[in-house]
Order: C-alpha cells, then sequence, then structure tokens
C-alpha cells in the first residue's frame, strides 16, 4: 500500500475524529487532517520509542528548535536563532496565549476573513474585540483588503493574527502582498501573529515566504507559529512551535505567560516532528503531487458538474473554499450537502458569520475517495 493508497473501509476503521464526526453513512471532508500514511522516517522514530521503551522523562532539550531552525533554511532560506523558539503542543494554544500577551481585554485584534474559527475564539473568548477585515474575491482570487481598514482604523486595535498561506481560501500571499502587509502592520504599530502552518503544501507557481524574513522592523513585531502537523499528517501528536521575531518580543511574553502554563510537546511530537523535517521531504514530495492531481481535478469537476458553485484555485494548502451561493439554496451549504449528499463539509458560517453560503472541502484524500465525495454532491444538486 502506497502512501495514498487507502480505502474507505480502511479509513472508517481508524480512531480519527475525521471519520468519526458524521454518522457512518457520510463521507467526511472537513478537517484539515490528510487520509494518507505518514512518512517513513516519523514510522521509524516511533517505533524506536517502543522498542527502547523510551518513556521515561524526555531529553530533547533544543531539539525541536534546532529541527525548526534547519527546516526553516533549507525550505524558505529564512535563518533563526534557536533562542527566539518556544516549544509548545499546540497552534490554538499559541493563538491564544498570544493575544492574552500582548493585549489587554477590551482591546482590538485584526483579522482577515474568512478565518480559520478558532482564531476568532482566540479573540472573542479572551475578552478582546475582533476587528473584521474581510478579503476580496476578485474573480481570480481571495486578496486582502488593507484600505479598508486604513480608512477607519481601531485606535484600540493591538495585534493582527494573519494566516500565511490562508485557510480557508488556500492563497499562498505574493513578496508584494506580504510587503504591504509588513508596512500595515508597521503603520498601524501591530503585533502580528502569523500562522503558518501550511507553509511546506504551496502549488507549483507559489512560493512559501515567511512574514518574519522580509525585514528587522516586521520581525520585532512578529511571531510565527507553525508545526509538521498538516504537511506530515500527525495532529494527534500535539507539537509546535513559536518563534519571536526579536528577544524583546519574547521577553514580553514570558514576563505575561509562565512557561508552566504553557507546558510543552510530549516526546512523541518532538521525535516525529524532527524526522518529519529532516528526513521526511521525499514522501511530503510524493505527497504534494496526489494533492496537486486531487486540486486539478476537483477544480475542472466542479467547473463541469456543480454550475452554481465557484472554486478559487488554491495555491497552497489541501482545502477548497466552495462558493455556493450560486445554488440559492436556503440556509447553509455545508448542512445542505450534508442532509442531501451525505457529504461532511466544514459549514462556511463557522468562518464568519457572512458566509452561510459558502463550505469548505478537504481534498487530501485518495483519488477514488474524493471521486465518490464529490459524485454525491453533484447528484445532490441535480436532484434538488
Amino acid at each position: 500500500m502506497t502512501a495514498t493508497d487507502f480505502d474507505i473501509p480502511t479509513l472508517r476503521a481508524r480512531r480519527t475524529n475525521k471519520w468519526h464526526k458524521f454518522p457512518a453513512d457520510v463521507l467526511p471532508a472537513w478537517v484539515a487532517d490528510m487520509d494518507f500514511g505518514v512518512a517513513p522516517p516519523i514510522t521509524a522514530a516511533l517505533q524506536r520509542l517502543t522498542d527502547k521503551q523510551e518513556y521515561g522523562y524526555a531529553a530533547r532539550e533544543g531539539a525541536l528548535a534546532a529541527a525548526f531552525a534547519r527546516r526553516m533554511a533549507s525550505r524558505f532560506n529564512w535563518h533563526t536563532d534557536l533562542k527566539d523558539v518556544v516549544a509548545i503542543g499546540d497552534l490554538v494554544q499559541a493563538s491564544f496565549s498570544a493575544v492574552m500577551a500582548f493585549s489587554e481585554p477590551g482591546e482590538s485584534v485584526l483579522l482577515q476573513l474568512p478565518s480559520y474559527p478558532p482564531f476568532m475564539l482566540a479573540i472573542q473568548d479572551t475578552g478582546r474585540r475582533l476587528i473584521a477585515n474581510p478579503m476580496k474575491d476578485d474573480g481570480v482570487c481571495w486578496r486582502l483588503d488593507l484600505d479598508s481598514y486604513d480608512a477607519a482604523p481601531d485606535p484600540t486595535a493591538r495585534m493582527m493574527i494573519f494566516c500565511h498561506p490562508q485557510n480557508p481560501t488556500g492563497r499562498a500571499y505574493n513578496r508584494t502582498e506580504l510587503e504591504a502587509v509588513a508596512a500595515f502592520a508597521i503603520r498601524h504599530n501591530l503585533i502580528v501573529v502569523s500562522d503558518e502552518i501550511h507553509a511546506d503544501i504551496v502549488y507549483p507557481g507559489g512560493v512559501h515566504i515567511p512574514l518574519a524574513s522580509l525585514s528587522p522592523e516586521i520581525a520585532a513585531r512578529t511571531i510565527t507559529i507553525t508545526s509538521a502537523t498538516k504537511s506530515f499528517n500527525i495532529p494527534a501528536l500535539r507539537c509546535a512551535v513559536m518563534h519571536f521575531g526579536a528577544p524583546a518580543l519574547k521577553a514580553h511574553f514570558e514576563k505575561r505567560v509562565p512557561s508552566r502554563l504553557l507546558g510543552s510537546p510530549a516526546v512523541t511530537g518532538v521525535d516525529a516532528t524532527v524526522a518529519g523535517w529532516d528526513e521526511g521531504q521525499p514522501w511530503l514530495d510524493e505527497i504534494l503531487a496526489q494533492l496537486k492531481a486531487n486540486r486539478d481535478w476537483l477544480a475542472a469537476t466542479i467547473a463541469a458538474e456543480l454550475p452554481g458553485v465557484t472554486l478559487r484555485l488554491p495555491e497552497a494548502t489541501y482545502l477548497a473554499w466552495l462558493d455556493c451561493r450560486g445554488l440559492e439554496i436556503p440556509g447553509s451549504a455545508g448542512q445542505f450537502f450534508l442532509d442531501h449528499a451525505k457529504v461532511g463539509l466544514n459549514f462556511g458560517e463557522t468562518f464568519g458569520a457572512q458566509y452561510p453560503g459558502f463550505a469548505r472541502l478537504n481534498f487530501a484524500t485518495p483519488a477514488p475517495v474524493l471521486k465518490e465525495i464529490v459524485g454525491r454532491m453533484v447528484d445532490a444538486v441535480r436532484q434538488r
């Protein structure tokens, strides 16, 4: 069995949330979890832990930071200092803690919409005010609209959460766009939390440029959060990195958020991440080829078979942001496909209240499974 060759019974037998959230007659295409295997070096790293019974307190001091530095240098030509890294178990925890460290209750945090739902919660659940900065569909792709905020800035704004590559639209921002973001953050004196978890999943024609790599000025106000969990398909192993673009930024964070409150990644996550980042690229290259084939097939099939649904071709991620408003479905598009196609998508309204006519589809699944998912959706629309 290859890395991308799994059938539905095998996938359903996995004890994962993706395959057990919905009833058994529903095909899931929702949470950002790939229906593939893992890189052989990761399997070997975890097997070593079992073989040697290394379940005691782990001696891995600095291993994750060093692997992060090697990965950033080799993949993105971004040279980082190990002292600027904090290991953490989860990027949602990283976003919550950063918001709490660099803003106060009642102050505002800027966020592009549509957005990964936990980012909205990181703002709202901590008593901050969410300033929505909606992206615009220009007919080719979804673009930032920073000018609309410039026209009416909020004096209480302290931060911006910036998703790059963007979830759910699949944008891989180019250097000109990122330079505009950097100038914007500096102009408005904003701390930026830059979520770059999908950095490895960028398709030909695009490139990932870490925001903090642009200049010392933007680095000094940027917290980069990332993980191997998306690109190497290991989200359950709970391992992530926060990189602070300047020592003063890290010192402020550590003053506000005690390290014992954050905890640390487990040894399984650290060893798997180091193995993936250092040795897993050949496997990831194979996965990226399958993801591109899935993406291209999905875009062509939607254009041909689902009139009324619009997809702007994702430049990155394995997520498709479907504009279903042309179907003129009353209520939620996600609910329609769940009820009538038995397909479980992410409901658009969870990415912002104004998006019930949208849905997010995860196409990181074997091609036959993806064809069954889309076939069900096509049949549901035709049978309305």
